[in-house]
């Protein structure tokens, strides 16, 4: 009787464990699902090319799987048909797949969506430059930031003579440049 007590915690122990990783899993997928979305909402600062589809785009794409022998409904057999094709819409378009996206096309039809889908490059900044705002919004397109070898206005003087202007994004260095500050202690 004893070893069927210990039998049978044993084996609710087994159940509750397999119900906690269940859970667990549940809550990590619902993590990795808002991370995406998070990144497909942030999609910009990515090194995509803008896309806007040709009206024809659908008929190009047909043309090229046709000529490999795919109807419009077939899914591709093989990757070397598959890598046949892809090469093919690419040379036709200029418009490449990314890796990221190269497992989500398994048809011709995840092909004719991916190539019907515009790609906007357009930072949430200048987005906004172009937006009709509201009279109390502005938005100062060309600011002006401080260096003291380029200033005119001040003749290099600065109101916070022992800060740096540090630049760390490798965009916005293209853009601004940065400055060190002289410190009188080492």
């Amino acid at each position: 009787m004893f070893r069927n007590v210990l039998f049978t915690t044993r084996k609710n122990f087994q159940i509750v464990s397999v119900r906690y990783k269940q859970k667990k899993f549940q809550k990590v997928d619902k993590k990795l699902q808002a991370a995406a979305e998070s990144l497909a909402s942030r999609g910009f600062l990515r090194p995509n090319k803008p896309w806007n589809p040709p009206e024809e785009i659908d008929k190009t794409i047909l043309k090229i799987c046709a000529d490999n022998g795919l109807k419009e409904d077939s899914e591709f057999h093989s990757l070397d048909v598959k890598y046949t094709v892809l090469k093919a819409c690419f040379d036709e378009t200029g418009h490449g797949i990314p890796n990221s996206m190269l497992h989500t096309i398994e048809t011709v039809d995840d092909l004719m969506e991916f190539y019907e889908t515009p790609v906007d490059t357009l930072t949430p900044f200048d987005s906004l430059k172009k937006m009709d705002l509201p009279k109390n919004l502005h938005v100062q397109e060309d600011y002006v930031r401080f260096h003291p070898d380029k200033d005119p206005l001040f003749n290099g003087k600065t109101v916070f003579p022992k800060s740096s202007t540090i630049v760390s994004g490798l965009k916005t260095r293209k853009k601004f440049e940065g400055y060190t500050a002289k410190t009188s202690w080492p």
